[in-house]
């Protein structure tokens, strides 16, 4: 798709563009003449330029010709959309509260999930009310470089005899658990798991429902801690990739079950554009066969917890394993197993399933000194 000149010309007067990802929150349509037209939801706060941002991030056609797009154009809702590829989650697109309102007005949410996800939304809207995507992202560019996320990993696995890597959570509460921890100091917590061998480090950063905050990200982020950090939140919008770089992220956790296709796509773009690493996660088969048709993703979750039913099973890892570990492998995707290992038996039983690596929260946070939990959970002390 060739961009018309007043789009182009833009560019050069704006600089590098930024805009929120083509999802519930800013659908757009650019064709033709006039390419640079923009439509948007009216939860919208900010004046969105996808075509500015396709053109920044070399994606021109590959977005603004894509079946989402094109279904959104002749009058598919967006979460029509999003349902036709699995997504259960809906998006409400307002900038109240899900739970205000009377009658028809009132929604009620179907899944924790979906109750995160609005609430997120708040959220998000109220963040980028107080700082413009413009800002964050120039605090990003300016933010020291990130540390590699994937070779952390690698070099973890490799030290271990292919033990599988550690992603060690930093996590107060959750809200199938609730409170984890009271005596929680995410600093010393992480301090702690570095020096017993954790590869790279998970910081909750959703306040609501985790307990967490960018603070933490930050805090831990100037704390001389080497870990790669990992910013895992609910990400609806490209501004919190961008805030969470300028608080000292190296990874972002991008949700499948939450993200439509073209959204994840955008989004990866973003990471690569920032140096950033993604961690695409998935629950189940049909997630799992729509994120391997999408280029350039490195490294996949795999959760262990139902969605529907919130239980938790490592067989999942090693069920998703055996169907697609062959397309996997070929394309060269590190796994990480996700919830559900406690012990050493849990560990072995995902790395023979073929996983690179595994992210861990609960069995140690639960336990009086989460940094030794770390031996107790492999059998072993894990090499520095």
């Amino acid at each position: 798709m060739e961009a018309s000149a007043s789009a182009r010309a833009a560019v050069v007067a704006r600089g590098p563009a930024v805009c929120s990802p083509l999802s519930s929150s800013s659908w757009a349509v650019a064709r033709g003449a006039d390419a640079a037209r923009a439509v948007r939801c009216n939860a919208a706060t900010e004046v969105s330029a996808p075509l500015l941002c396709a053109l920044e991030l070399g994606l021109g056609a590959e977005i603004f010709n894509s079946a989402e797009v094109v279904q959104w154009e002749s009058g598919k809702s967006v979460n029509a959309i999003a349902a036709a590829q699995g997504i259960r989650v809906r998006r409400r697109c307002r900038p109240s509260h899900p739970s205000e309102g009377v009658g028809a007005d009132r929604a009620v949410p179907r899944s924790v999930l979906e109750q995160i996800v609005w609430d997120k939304e708040v959220e998000v809207a109220q963040r980028k009310a107080a700082a413009p995507l413009h800002r964050v992202a120039d605090s990003a560019r300016r933010a020291p470089p990130p540390r590699d996320f994937a070779a952390a990993l690698h070099g973890a696995r490799a030290r271990n005899g292919g033990v599988p890597a550690l992603i060690a959570e930093v996590k107060k509460a959750s809200p199938t658990r609730g409170l984890l921890r009271d005596n929680f100091n995410p600093v010393e917590i992480a301090h702690a798991y570095e020096k017993n061998g954790a590869a790279c480090l998970s910081i909750l950063t959703d306040e609501k429902h985790f307990l967490g905050s960018f603070e933490n990200l930050e805090t831990v982020s100037n704390s001389g801690v080497n870990c790669p950090l990992l910013c895992k939140d609910f990400v609806i919008d490209i501004w919190q990739i961008y805030y969470a770089r300028s608080k000292g992220a190296d990874a972002i956790l991008l949700i499948a079950a939450v993200l439509p296709d073209l959204d994840i796509k955008y989004m990866l773009r973003v990471c690569r554009s920032l140096g950033m690493a993604a961690l695409v996660e998935v629950h189940d088969e049909r997630e799992l066969d729509r994120v391997l048709k999408i280029d350039g993703v490195q490294l996949i979750g795999i959760n262990n917890r139902s969605l529907g039913t919130f239980e938790v099973d490592t067989a999942n890892t090693n069920m998703l394993l055996q169907k697609r570990g062959d397309i996997i492998r070929k394309k060269k995707i590190m796994v990480v197993s996700e919830s559900g290992l406690f012990t050493p038996d849990d560990v072995a039983y995902v790395q023979n399933a073929g996983v690179a690596a595994v992210l861990v929260g609960e069995s140690l946070l639960t336990q009086e000194d989460p940094g030794r939990a770390i031996a107790g959970l492999f059998g072993k002390e894990l090499l520095l």
